[in-house]
């Protein structure tokens, strides 16, 4: 079979490889759509210390099973599944305390074991162990399913920052993760939703997709002025940064209500993670500032249900379907910023 594989910064190979055996508590997938993100670009270009190549990369993964290992009950081969990139132990004192995203544990699809940027695949026992592969419902695409992955993420980081009824939401990014942040932030009855990036291209891109209520260009206007103005000089509920930005998470404070919410939804680059924070904000406007670190079963679980209901659509937000054997151009696509979600289809 052919494999997307990462040997080194700067050197992912399209290459054969074997096709990988389940073991008594796994399953095989013939992947159909695994698709791609920023991190993908960051490993590519960085590597990751999680990863020991060579290491077959993908994480947003849909398809179909082949064959089950012989202690797997409840699967069979043609069952549509999708599957969690981020594996928690289960085990742990915060897996026992629910907090399945922050699991000191954490292994990952395409991280520490292969991934989806494969014709077929194996789903370790410890996915399924931790309830982490999900039936595909029916109407729903393995195209659309591979982006419950993500979709699962930006769900956990609205819980977080507690986005509901009425909220004026500003979301600082425009890419795939922002376009999801808008969908999901109406689908839990955002009052307004604004949308800003600096690419002005991107946002127009963006937008004409997800129709947020306002769009504020950073190359043309201040965002927080703008986002002040647009709230009557109140600031909005809640501010998501979904991009890797330390200016966006400190604009975000000042454009914040009182008892806001601010998710610092985007990492910041491992070389420069420290940011400048007006603490006298936080303490007389009462914000509060949360992380959010990827996704739990339960949450990939929620995502497809927002899928397949049509609460979330995600279909039109593939504008890139690549096979195989482009998966570098698709990379190079997402690094670029000139597509929304590109999908490989192995």
């Amino acid at each position: 079979m052919k494999v997307a594989r990462f040997h080194a910064p700067g050197d992912i190979r399209v290459e054969d490889a074997p096709e990988p055996e389940p073991g008594p508590g796994d399953v095989k997938i013939r992947v159909r759509n695994c698709s791609t993100c920023g991190t993908d670009v960051k490993i590519f270009k960085h590597g990751h210390h999680h990863i020991r190549p060579p290491r077959v990369m993908g994480h947003e993964i849909a398809g179909e099973i082949v064959e089950t290992g012989a202690e797997v009950t409840g699967w069979a081969p043609g069952d549509r599944v999708q599957v969690i990139a981020a594996i928690p132990c289960g085990r742990c004192e915060e897996c026992l305390r629910g907090r399945l995203t922050v699991c000191p544990n954490q292994e990952s699809m395409g991280y520490h074991y292969d991934g989806g940027f494969a014709e077929y695949m194996v789903v370790p026992a410890k996915v399924l162990a931790v309830d982490g592969l999900n039936r595909i419902p029916d109407g729903v695409g393995y195209d659309e399913a591979s982006v419950a992955e993500p979709l699962a993420c930006v769900l956990n980081g609205q819980e977080l920052a507690r986005v509901g009824e009425g909220d004026d939401v500003v979301i600082l990014g425009a890419g795939p993760i922002g376009c999801l942040h808008v969908r999901l932030a109406r689908s839990r009855g955002a009052g307004r939703v604004v949308l800003a990036d600096l690419n002005a291209e991107r946002l127009a891109m963006a937008a004409g997709l997800v129709r947020p209520d306002e769009t504020i260009s950073g190359a043309d206007a201040d965002v927080v002025d703008e986002v002040l103005k647009l709230t009557g000089g109140r600031g909005a509920d809640v501010v998501i940064t979904a991009a890797a930005s330390g200016a966006a998470q400190q604009q975000a404070l000042q454009m914040t209500a009182r008892q806001g919410r601010i998710s610092f939804f985007g990492g910041l680059p491992k070389d420069d993670p420290i940011i400048r924070l007006d603490s006298n904000l936080v303490h007389y406007r009462e914000l509060t500032i949360v992380g959010a670190n990827g996704s739990s079963p339960r949450h990939n679980a929620q995502a497809l249900g927002l899928i397949a209901t049509g609460a979330v659509p995600v279909a039109d937000l593939i504008t890139h379907r690549i096979p195989l054997s482009e998966v570098l151009d698709g990379i190079d696509t997402v690094a670029r910023g000139v597509a929304i979600k590109v999908t490989v289809e192995p």
